[in-house]
């Protein structure tokens, strides 16, 4: 059995800290000749290629500022990787997965979606463009301008209750309390 050993190390701060060891952490300098700086902003060296550079922020900043991706290509040839690499990045051009969830930004209730589609308005309709399309509505379905039509007063009423709907939820969403 092997004996234990002392140590003055009871693991407070003062004295190191839980599983710190005493060697010095690494540091990377910056790879831009004569900086002193920390280097912990990989940049390529070349396209397609391993290798990295590592400078700190600012010359990073400057070499991604200078960096031409498709250098020594010519313009064709330029436009063709341009061209394939878009391709098949399609699926970074919008988010796919969502797609089930229709238009919007998600802020808008089943409701008022139902609504704006009565208006034919966009889910991202200003309520400006509600206001407009509600009074252009009810105007050609009101009951003093179709007295006799029922199919008119019930298009007025939907048109209405979509309205109401779509005025309420402004409202809260536009609400502030008095002062």
């Amino acid at each position: 059995m092997a004996r234990a050993t002392r140590s003055d190390n009871w693991g407070f701060p003062r004295w190191g800290g839980y599983g710190s060891s005493r060697e010095a952490a690494r540091v990377r300098i910056c790879d831009r000749h004569g900086c002193e700086e920390k280097g912990d902003c990989p940049a390529p060296k070349s396209p397609n290629s391993p290798d990295r550079w590592y400078f700190c922020q600012e010359h990073a900043a400057e070499y991604n500022r200078g960096w031409n991706y498709f250098e020594g290509l010519t313009a064709e040839e330029a436009a063709a990787r341009e061209a394939d690499e878009t391709r098949t990045a399609n699926g970074y051009a919008q988010s796919k997965h969502n797609a089930w969830a229709g238009p919007g930004d998600g802020s808008r209730s089943r409701d008022e979606m139902r609504a704006l589609e009565l208006f034919e308005l966009d889910p991202d309709a200003s309520f400006d463009e509600v206001r407009s399309a509600w009074r252009k509505l009810a105007k050609e379905c009101h009951p003093d301008v179709r007295p006799g039509d029922a199919d008119a007063a019930k298009r007025f009423q939907a048109i209405q209750a979509a309205y109401d709907v779509l005025r309420v939820a402004e409202e809260e969403r536009t609400w502030k309390p008095t002062a």
